[in-house]
């Protein structure tokens, strides 16, 4: 109800604004459901008020793709709700226009639908636009009785299920999953109410996005990673839609985290995010979509850690504590490797262009880690021009990936110019993955090999070995990249930097290579976040340490990151493979060559971890040996604990 009132003291605009009117929709259902709830005629005649704005545009939308676009989506949707729930209590006057109005509006997003198939977002299936305006279409449709409409609606529906990644996963990131998302549950309850068709099992994404979700909060739950365009790290959240998704498939830690928010975090997103129009006009869904019978439960201390194939994403975090240390690591193709491979096949086989993926960055390889309820190592926000040197990446020759420095960084590049995720452990209180990412650069660099391993031991610190290579006869300068919210400061000897983040602190520790050239400087990021409202400016700064290694055929950087500001890492003495040890735990690794040999291990294997009163893990290992004793010999290659 309070959303309901919320625009009681504005005045509708009469002149149609330059800027974004999606909210427009919700100002009118929002009050149109508390009506139909409560017959209260306050609520029916701030319905009516904001029905006549909206229906007084010749056009909805206006700088970016009038009635083509995301505004007639939202307005279609929420409009036609507002018709089916008010229905012969509006005035006949009102009722006649909107329902012309309506009719009006379908028909031209129906036909551009048409008319630009295997094209922008009429079959842009991982992307939110083909969502939010199939959506907006079928509810219309639903409401007026137009079956073409909601035929094909409903045909895009299903192939957006079918080919979405069962894991759950979302390539455009958290901000724009709250955003998208919501509106697949929308369409899938118009489905099941309109046409008897439950689609909530076909799939298997819908089923599994909570836990996605759930694996990209920030400790604290207030904030989200960052992966991907974000206007802020706050704007994340769908209390909506972890009701709705806890009333379909039982997920108890949906219900608990959609209280949450309702209780704690609500007032905060809904004041500070830069997502419009936010949270708060969710509100209706909010009501329709709560069932008390679902108990709310919060995520299992064991849940720590998780891994998402399709999109190459491994998080690892200590527990499920404010202060807790977290970190999100991730290499794959442009928008997943399912989108990736599909895509492939619809250029090839219909000329279609279906995968849109402006919202990826160019970011295989990067990770993002927090502790002590800060930020330490970032990634970029939203940006127009992508770049890998706005990442925790490496440059080669001062050079990110291939065809970056634009919006769409993967549109028309090879297919395989692809990087993946192999080699993957989460669980046991580690994480470990290898990001395979010299695909990405320009060939004209001739990188033979850039791998990244990525381990994150029990107690919250992090390991990060990276191996370059280039083609025989080419030397290359190889720049390791780390970017933070404050400068980071040098300490003692020169190889150990200290992050800072208001109270958090984080030492940064080179332990390879020794001759390096270390720069640190600020990095500018500015993006307008929406062609809707051209005059919008997000910008974020980037404070960038470099640390180069001469020009060489083959560089190994060997990085120690640990939460706190005390630094206990030292190098282990390998005969084979590299090494790290913290005291209570030893992190060896051997990605490549598969031989470890150092601190009273020998095993073949990609990496041997240990840690005092845990078992040993190890990562694609056929024969461990830990102080002469054979704690692993297997045929196959294991990867787990031991």
């Amino acid at each position: 109800m309070d959303e309901a009132v919320r625009h009681r003291a504005l005045t509708p605009p009469r002149r149609h604004p330059e800027a974004s009117i999606t909210w427009l929709g919700p100002a009118a259902s929002n009050p149109a459901l508390a009506y139909r709830v409560s017959g209260d005629p306050a609520h029916l005649a701030e319905a009516e008020r904001w029905i006549g704005a909206a229906t007084g545009f010749a056009h909805w939308g206006r700088a970016h793709m009038p009635d083509h676009d995301l505004d007639a989506g939202w307005l279609l949707h929420h409009l036609a709700l507002a018709h089916h729930w008010l229905g012969v209590a509006l005035s006949d006057e009102t009722r006649t226009l909107l329902r012309y109005k309506l009719m009006v509006q379908g028909r031209r997003l129906y036909d551009f639908a048409v008319a630009t198939e295997g094209r922008w977002w009429s079959s842009s299936y991982w992307q939110n636009h083909n969502w939010i305006c199939y959506a907006g279409l079928a509810t219309a449709g639903y409401v007026l009785g137009r079956e073409e409409w909601t035929e094909r609606a409903k045909d895009n529906l299903g192939r957006v299920l079918d080919l979405l990644p069962e894991d759950g996963s979302h390539a455009e990131g958290v901000v724009y999953w709250r955003y998208g998302v919501p509106w697949l549950a929308i369409h899938l309850d118009l489905l099941q109410e309109c046409e008897g068709l439950d689609w909530w099992g076909r799939g298997g994404f819908m089923e599994n996005t909570f836990r996605f979700r759930l694996h990209q909060s920030a400790p604290g739950f207030a904030e989200q990673t960052g992966h991907g365009d974000c206007h802020d790290r706050l704007s994340g959240h769908s209390a909506a839609l972890y009701h709705r998704l806890a009333a379909a498939y039982g997920i108890g830690e949906a219900q608990w985290l959609a209280g949450l928010v309702g209780r704690e975090l609500l007032g905060r997103e809904a004041a500070e995010s830069g997502v419009r129009p936010g949270i708060l006009p969710e509100a209706y869904l909010e009501y329709l979509w709560y069932d008390p019978s679902v108990g709310a439960r919060p995520p299992a201390a064991s849940d720590t850690h998780a891994q998402f194939p399709d999109l190459g994403l491994v998080t690892a975090r200590t527990s499920w504590a404010d202060d807790a240390t977290f970190v999100s690591f991730k290499a794959s193709p442009g928008g997943g490797h399912k989108a990736w491979e599909t895509a492939a096949k619809h250029r090839a086989e219909l000329g279609w262009d279906t995968l849109d993926t402006g919202h990826h960055h160019p970011d295989s390889g990067s990770f993002v880690l927090l502790s002590q309820g800060a930020f330490l190592a970032v990634d970029e926000g939203y940006s127009n021009r992508k770049r890998a040197a706005h990442h925790n990446l490496l440059l080669v020759d001062g050079q990110g990936f291939a065809d970056e420095d634009r919006y769409h960084v993967y549109e028309g590049i090879p297919h395989e110019r692809r990087a993946r995720m192999r080699d993957v452990l989460a669980g046991g209180g580690w994480a470990h993955g290898t990001a395979e990412i010299g695909a990405m650069y320009d060939p004209r660099l001739g990188v033979h090999r850039l791998d990244r391993t990525l381990v994150c031991t029990p107690s919250g610190r992090l390991v990060l070995l990276d191996l370059a290579q280039a083609e025989e006869g080419a030397a290359r300068e190889w720049t390791f990249l780390l970017q933070t919210d404050e400068p980071t400061v040098p300490e003692g000897d020169g190889c150990t930097r200290l992050i800072r983040a208001g109270e958090a602190r984080a030492t940064v520790t080179r332990l390879a290579p020794d001759d390096v050239r270390t720069e640190s400087g600020v990095t500018e990021v500015a993006a307008n976040p929406t062609s809707s409202t051209p005059e919008l400016t997000v910008t974020r700064t980037l404070h960038t340490l470099r640390v180069t290694s001469p020009a060489a055929r083959r560089a190994t950087f060997l990085t120690v990151i640990e939460p706190g500001a005390q630094v206990t890492a030292r190098a282990v003495d390998c005969a084979h493979g590299h090494g790290v040890t913290f005291g209570s735990e030893t992190v060896l690794l051997s990605p490549v060559e598969r031989r470890v040999e150092g601190a009273g291990v020998r095993a073949d294997a990609a990496a041997v971890l240990v840690s005092e009163g845990r078992p040993v893990h190890v990562v694609a290992a056929r024969r461990v040996e830990v102080d002469g004793r054979v704690v692993l010999d297997v045929p196959e290659p294991f990867t787990g604990g031991v």
